[in-house]
């Protein structure tokens, strides 16, 4: 007999995902070593998802992989996941916790998470504190804190990737919270499953619902911690799961996660599309000096045109978390409603202004 249903998705999930992680790990192995020995530039022509046959003497050292765990049930579910399928594929499998210090006895859920992770026969396994900062409030500076610690880790254990227990119900919030921001397809696009420098972060949940990961712990009979700051109504993210989405759902029915998680996908591809052409155009729009010629600019689309002017502005120094939709469009006026208005002033200390039908954009 198989395992319950929902402990088969989530393996699958996995699975999926680290013969990804694995097929990129051979590859870049394959690569670098072909370079080394001064065939610098010879391409690789293998199908996606086939790993290169090797001998012996050229095997590389197995990936290791880390799962993100706060210990609730997506992320122990990930875990449980990633510590079977892991050595079956000859991948070595470690978890990190991270305590954000923001509720009175955090140092020990921490350890006791670590604990549990060490029990599925993860290893290496961390525990790491980190000092939440106040930019942008306490959700996307607790995020921010998390994040680098995650990215300090794996570069500390030499890993490959970190697994994030993202679910679709995950994604259908934070679609959410992109259209209520008002800022654009890209805010629409949700989640990416493969993200990060390098593509390190992977999320196989996405198409998964929370509740077949709260099952699967279930069946397993793994601990789950629920954090209170999930049902706490003072967080945007926990007000929208927990009356948002209940009350579309009676407006609209039944589906509305999945049409919303759907949409994410759909809006990311329309979105990488519009990058692409945005970033082949941009040559075009530049005269010798490397300046953006208002007139030329003008002919494009103005998705594509923002794009341009968003992408210039981050060279020049602006933040591109605070780089809002507002911003561009003062700047995209400089070019659709030109008066002879004045410069632009952009986050980061970076200046927009026109001259001479030249688009200038620099730190001020």
């Amino acid at each position: 007999m198989g395992p319950h249903p929902a402990v088969a998705a989530i393996r699958l999930a996995v699975r999926r995902v680290l013969h990804d992680i694995l097929t990129d790990h051979h590859r870049h192995s394959r690569t670098t070593g072909e370079r080394a020995g001064g065939r610098i530039g010879a391409r690789l022509v293998r199908p996606v998802g086939d790993i290169p046959e090797q001998t012996p003497n050229e095997r590389t050292p197995s990936p290791l992989v880390l799962v993100a765990c706060s210990g609730g049930a997506d992320s122990m579910a990930l875990a449980s996941a990633l510590a079977f399928e892991a050595p079956k594929l000859g991948i070595r499998a470690g978890g990190i916790t991270v305590d954000h210090g923001l509720q009175a006895g955090s140092d020990l859920r921490a350890e006791e998470v670590a604990v549990r992770l060490r029990e599925l026969g993860l290893d290496p396994v961390e525990s790491i504190t980190v000092t939440v900062g106040r930019d942008g409030g306490p959700e996307a500076a607790a995020r921010d804190a998390r994040y680098a610690a995650l990215d300090a880790a794996l570069e500390r254990h030499g890993g490959a990737a970190i697994l994030l227990g993202h679910t679709r119900d995950d994604q259908a919030e934070t679609v959410l919270l992109g259209l209520a921001r008002g800022s654009g397809i890209r805010s629409l696009s949700g989640m990416a499953a493969v993200s990060g420098a390098g593509g390190r972060y992977r999320r196989p949940f996405l198409q998964l619902d929370r509740q077949t990961a709260r099952k699967a712990c279930m069946v397993q009979s793994l601990p789950v911690w629920d954090d209170p700051h999930n049902a706490d109504p003072a967080y945007t993210r926990s007000r929208l799961r927990h009356e948002g989405l209940p009350a579309l759902e009676k407006a609209l029915g039944k589906g509305v996660v999945e049409a919303l998680a759907r949409t994410a996908q759909l809006s990311r591809d329309d979105a990488d599309a519009l990058d692409t052409w945005a970033s082949q155009a941009e040559a075009s729009v530049r005269d010798a000096a490397g300046l953006l010629e208002c007139a030329k600019l003008y002919a494009l689309p103005p998705a594509v045109r923002r794009r341009i002017l968003r992408r210039a502005a981050i060279e020049a120094g602006a933040p591109a978390g605070s780089l809002f939709a507002r911003h561009i469009e003062e700047v995209d006026r400089l070019i659709t409603g030109w008066r002879g208005q004045g410069a632009i002033n952009l986050p980061g200390k970076v200046v927009a202004q026109r001259q001479g039908g030249r688009l200038v954009i620099r730190q001020g």
